[in-house]
């Protein structure tokens, strides 16, 4: 019928952390309805799937948990026999032990066969530019070529993936958040997995520190 616009569906990885719930916000922004997806990949930091399952329900998403096994990767976050990192230099273009091998790939796997499913023409994920120096699989290449890929062996072709984050800092991430009224205090980061952030970890420090710069105290530490 005319006059009435075709329903924008997408998929959003959710993760728990503030760049996939910053992302959902922008998505939802743009007028999307989305459905999630959120891995159980038996990560230390199982808190982020509480608070990923938290986030959607706010938002009024449907959700799906996935429970994969990657206990053959050798990543400190799903190895605790490996310690995770406390680097002095969060600059240092190299790929940290928090690297989980093939992560994004299984992720966005998992993805295009729900998109397909439900006849979404999106799928959103929250990787940006302070990921993919050290995670090669954050990298715009990356995602341009596997989304080209993924195409060619779908019945339903034109899927997208949009990083929307892609070339921001945590800072700027933030503050666009806050824009969207991100609910950041359900948001978790640490990769330790303890009943408080560790203020310690890589991904920790990004945080508090983006958000000292814009004159903030994380939530989740006051």
């Amino acid at each position: 019928m005319r006059g009435i616009s075709r329903i924008k569906k997408g998929v959003i990885l959710l993760s728990g952390g503030i760049d996939s719930a910053t992302t959902l916000y922008f998505a939802k922004k743009k007028g999307y309805r989305l459905t999630a997806l959120i891995f159980d990949y038996s990560q230390r930091h199982k808190k982020e799937i509480e608070c990923a399952k938290k986030i959607a329900r706010i938002n009024k998403i449907k959700y799906y948990i996935e429970k994969i096994n990657l206990s053959w990767a050798k990543s400190s976050l799903t190895n605790k026999k490996i310690g995770v990192p406390l680097r002095r230099n969060l600059n240092k273009k190299e790929i940290p032990p928090t690297y989980v091998s093939g992560r994004n790939i299984i992720f966005l796997s998992y993805a295009f066969s729900l998109a397909e499913s439900i006849k979404a023409d999106k799928i959103f994920i929250g990787a940006h530019i302070q990921d993919y120096s050290g995670y090669p699989d954050c990298r715009p290449e990356f995602i341009y070529a596997f989304q080209q890929a993924a195409n060619r062996g779908l019945k339903k072709k034109g899927i997208k993936i949009v990083a929307p984050l892609i070339d921001k800092t945590k800072k700027d991430i933030i503050r666009l958040g806050v824009n969207f009224k991100v609910p950041f205090r359900y948001t978790w980061s640490c990769y330790k997995g303890a009943a408080a952030p560790c203020e310690k970890c890589d991904s920790c420090r990004f945080r508090i520190e983006a958000f000292n710069k814009l004159g903030m105290v994380d939530p989740i530490l006051s």
